[in-house]
């Protein structure tokens, strides 16, 4: 018997990557009249970040936020420990006050399609996305109120409704350029 690494070509590439390698990328070259190929914008990751400001109370909290992270983004968090102490807060250095996660790779491109075709329509009274909160380099981030829109969160087993902010970091050089690529991906933006 011997121990071989499944090949990597066989394995079915993500739906949205090949959306965006067929279709997308040669719509955005096109309509930014891009010389190069490389100039055409893509995603590179997705940052995943999830604030549990009471486990400075309860330390068990931050457990359910690292599992309910893992279970949506399918790799083990990163738990982020308090810089400075804080008195008001009841807060020492070193305390766990939340956890994040980057996902890059085929992983990062199937985040994406299962955010954008699953966990977004199921968000109640949903009216679409600020188009508005891009930093000025075409990176976009955007919060979500609760974790139970991802089908992998099991709804009776979670203790408490945690948000989590995401951020979706491109190679655009402006904001138009990241609103129109997030846009031909299927972010559903509010109209002006």
């Amino acid at each position: 018997m011997t121990d071989t690494i499944p090949d990597q070509s066989t394995a079915p590439k993500p739906r949205l990557k090949l959306r965006y390698r067929e279709e997308i990328a040669p719509a955005l070259r096109e309509e930014f009249d891009f010389a190069n190929v490389m100039q055409i914008p893509t995603v590179t990751k997705v940052i995943v970040n999830m604030g549990v400001g009471e486990a400075a109370r309860d330390s068990k909290l931050i457990d359910g936020a690292i599992r309910d992270l893992a279970a949506i983004t399918g790799q083990k968090p990163q738990v982020t420990k308090a810089r400075k102490s804080i008195a008001q807060f009841k807060l020492r250095e070193g305390m766990p006050i939340g956890a994040h996660t980057t996902i890059r790779g085929d992983r990062m491109w199937e985040f994406l399609d299962r955010l954008l075709s699953v966990a977004l329509p199921r968000i109640r009274d949903f009216r679409g996305l600020s188009p508005r909160q891009f930093d000025g380099r075409g990176n976009y981030t955007f919060g979500l109120n609760e974790q139970a829109m991802f089908y992998e969160i099991d709804q009776d087993k979670t203790d408490r409704v945690r948000g989590m902010d995401i951020t979706v970091v491109t190679t655009a050089k402006t904001d138009d350029e990241g609103r129109a690529l997030l846009r031909r991906l299927g972010f559903p933006f509010k109209e002006n």
